[in-house]
């Protein structure tokens, strides 16, 4: 049985690091495969629409070298997709922006000040915008 994660009552700074919670996104969005084929190169988006494909994958963690099991999508984004010119634009939405960094990087977690150096932005606005209430897109602080 998983462990339920429970949000923490400690108010975010701009030292706490957030990273996506790929459990928390799964099972709060609805279209969330909607929109990580949404953030595929345009090579994988037409292969993936040809097929069903909702599979799983072994994930081999680049720093600690721990196997995960990972959703298909979301492995090919973070191992080719991420790595296209182009992935990250300056017209990107903040959000979706953000979600981008996050699968270029592994999903290594990053504070809001990390998190404004590779987006442009203020990093007040990002802890505003990730430590309130709502989440998105599965953007939440992690704590250790």
């Amino acid at each position: 049985m998983s462990e339920i994660k429970r949000p923490s009552l400690v108010k975010p700074t701009l030292q706490t690091r957030f990273h996506i919670d790929f459990d928390w996104f799964r099972g709060n969005d609805q279209d969330w495969r909607v929109y990580l084929h949404s953030n595929l190169c345009p090579e994988h988006q037409k292969i993936i629409s040809k097929m069903n494909f909702e599979g799983q994958v072994d994930w081999v963690d680049p720093l600690t070298a721990e196997v995960q099991r990972v959703d298909g999508m979301q492995h090919i984004l973070i191992t080719h997709c991420s790595k296209q010119p182009g992935f990250l634009s300056e017209r990107t939405a903040m959000v979706d922006a953000a979600f981008r960094v996050f699968l270029a990087n592994g999903n290594a977690p990053l504070n809001s000040i990390e998190l404004g150096e590779r987006l442009n932005k203020s990093p007040q606005v990002i802890l505003k915008t990730f430590s309130g209430f709502r989440v998105y897109r599965g953007l939440r602080p992690c704590y250790d």
